[in-house]
């Protein structure tokens, strides 16, 4: 018997990479059981062509990217990948190369993260291409970091360096120069921070997705806590420094970075320069948590506030 469009296209794409607890997607749910003795910890987001990537990229850096915001949601909590729930939203007659390198892309990185597909749902849409992923992992009980709990006197540390996405997004808008593709790269390709074991050593944490400055501020509402930072701190790329200072604000407060930003207390930072060491991931201290508002306090070169339009990328 022929399969109908929808099962076919899954059959061909999407069966090949579902793993255990998926049912070969024969069903209309999977069944998992977790790991002994750990805890799940569950993450949903969305990207929608024109929004968060654009409708004419690669499809397997959409993929990746749409597997890997994810990832990077389960890394500021300090757990590992286990599997994914994924919904695939496309117009009527996109072709199906477009379907094969969407699959090729996520394929490539269930293999470097570990993960794999465990089911979801294919539909067609009169709009843009829209996409949504729940990743599901796993952690120790009582290890999970949350983005409440930074304390006055914790360090704020991220990791990699912070920018080079909104800077990336301008170069695919046309209104930067990327000769060697860098920005461009990190814009359509994040680097979840797995791995980094973090969850007996930071007091909070969170990834950065919408920008350093409004993130830092959910997270000094969230604990009840000030921040101050130094905007030289803030690490960069070779890439974003060779743009110029003009772009500071973008840099701080643009978004896509997915690095973590994490409140380490003063006695786990050689604990946290460890882990960075052994998971090959850079970290640097860029200011510090105090008493106070929940607010966010940029320190310019001779330690003048600074003030920007806007904090971050707004959802709505």
């Amino acid at each position: 018997m022929t399969l109908p469009p929808e099962f076919s296209l899954i059959a061909r794409h999407f069966r090949p990479l579902a793993g255990p607890g998926s049912l070969d997607l024969r069903d209309d749910a999977a069944l998992l059981t977790p790991p002994p003795g750990k805890q799940l910890v569950l993450t949903a987001d969305a990207m929608v062509a024109g929004v968060h990537f654009f409708a004419d990229d690669p499809p397997d850096r959409i993929g990746k990217k749409l597997l890997r915001v994810n990832l990077s949601d389960l890394a500021a909590k300090g757990a590992a990948p286990l599997g994914y729930l994924m919904t695939v939203s496309t117009p009527r007659g996109t072709p199906d190369t477009w379907f094969a390198g969407f699959a090729a892309g996520l394929a490539q990185d269930q293999t470097t993260y570990g993960c794999s597909l465990l089911g979801g749902d294919t539909t067609s849409t009169p709009g843009p291409i829209s996409l949504s992923l729940t990743i599901l992992g796993t952690v120790t009980p009582g290890q999970s970091v949350h983005r409440f709990g930074a304390a006055a006197g914790d360090g704020i540390w991220v990791t990699g360096t912070i920018g080079d996405g909104a800077l990336g997004l301008q170069v695919a808008l046309g209104k930067l120069q990327d000769n060697v593709g860098f920005l461009l790269n990190r814009y359509q390709l994040p680097q979840p921070r797995v791995g980094l074991a973090i969850g007996s050593i930071a007091s909070a944490g969170m990834d950065v997705s919408d920008g350093l400055v409004q993130d830092l501020g959910h997270m000094c509402r969230a604990s009840g806590v000030a921040a101050r930072i130094a905007a030289d701190s803030v690490p960069m790329s070779g890439a974003a420094q060779s743009v110029g200072p003009d772009w500071l604000e973008t840099r701080l407060t643009g978004g896509d970075d997915y690095e973590l930003l994490l409140a380490i207390p003063p006695s786990n930072e050689a604990a946290l320069l460890a882990a960075s060491s052994a998971a090959g991931i850079p970290v640097t201290r860029i200011g510090t948590f105090h008493s106070g508002a929940p607010e966010v306090m940029v320190l310019g070169p001779s330690g003048e506030s600074l003030s920007f339009e806007k904090g971050g990328w707004s959802h709505f």
